[in-house]
Formats: C-alpha cells, structure tokens, sequence
C-alpha cells in the first residue's frame, strides 16, 4: 500500500538522530576537542554534580585557576580563542548552546561541534588552544559556565583573542550565526 500524499513533502527533511544506538555523540570531535558527559548525583538536600577530577582523562595539565561566567538569558558570549591555554567549560545550569570552530589552515578547517548543556544534561568541555568557541544562553535565566583553565589569566597579557560576534570579518571568519 502506498503512502498517503503528504502536503509539503518537497521541503520536508528526514529527522537525524544525534547519538548512535551506544548513546554516543554522532557529530566527529575536532581534533583535541573531547567532550565528557557528568551527571547530577541526588542526595537529600538536592544535586551535586563534579567539574572536574584529577583522574578523568580530560584534566591532563593542573588546575590552576577556576572562575565562574554567567550569561543573561539569549545573549551570545562568542568568539574567542586562546593561542596557549586550554578551556575546561563545565555547563551544568540552564541551557546553553556552545559551538565550536576550527580556523584556517588547521587540519579539521571548517568543521563545527555543537553541544547543547543544561541542568538535565550538563558536561565538561575541553577545548585546546587555537579553536574558535563561544555559547549562546538559550534559556530564560542566568547561565553560568565553570572554566577550570589550563593557564591562569594575567591581567597584564591575556590568552584571549576576541573576534566581535557582529564584525562584518566573523561572518566569513565563523560562518555560523546564531
């Protein structure tokens, strides 16, 4: 028996699933991007959830510093890079959208990560030197963001190299727009 008509069919596109049948993430990592999965613990009072411990796989240089962002509901915290240091974003608040972009010239040049981080599905991720990257709270409250960096900030000389979201450069730098 065939399929009733469908009104529209033309613009309709197939849904995709975004984790293969282990669970696992279908979208391939950046090169040095890794990504790790942290879930809330109950206990009687409410929730933990772990940032970071030494034997994870992920913390391979020391925690030196540890600092906190917030972001306001649907604003955009986006585009930077260090040359040295190393992110680890903790989200595990209200959404947020985090992508991340390898520049020209890199071996994975072009390739987009996306992860979608909140209270129900909160992760540490780990992003290496010379990688675009920046987030976009897409919740109805503060967002927050625990960074455990591999370098600590100097005040004198950032790491931190900042391409403005709405430069007319970004669009052809950082194609993807929010």
């Amino acid at each position: 028996m065939e399929p009733p008509s469908v009104t529209g069919r033309g613009v309709l596109v197939a849904k995709q699933s975004a984790v293969n049948e282990a669970g696992s993430l279908r979208q391939d990592p950046i090169d040095g991007l890794a990504v790790r999965p942290i879930r809330p613990v109950a206990h009687e009072d409410g929730f933990v959830t772990e940032v970071a411990r030494e034997v994870w796989p992920e913390i391979d240089r020391p925690i030196v510093q540890v600092h906190v962002t917030m972001t306001f509901p649907d604003r955009i915290r986006a585009r930077g890079m260090h040359e040295a240091s190393t992110d680890r974003l903790c989200g595990a608040g209200p959404r947020r959208n985090r992508r991340v972009r390898r520049p020209r010239g890199s071996p994975s040049f072009g390739q987009l990560n996306e992860f979608r981080l909140s209270e129900r599905n909160p992760g540490l991720v780990v992003i290496p030197p010379m990688l675009y990257h920046g987030w976009k709270n897409i919740g109805v409250t503060e967002a927050f963001i625990v960074n455990t960096p591999s370098n600590q900030y100097h005040h004198e000389g950032p790491d931190a190299l900042d391409l403005p979201y709405d430069s007319p450069e970004a669009k052809e730098i950082v194609p993807f727009r929010w």
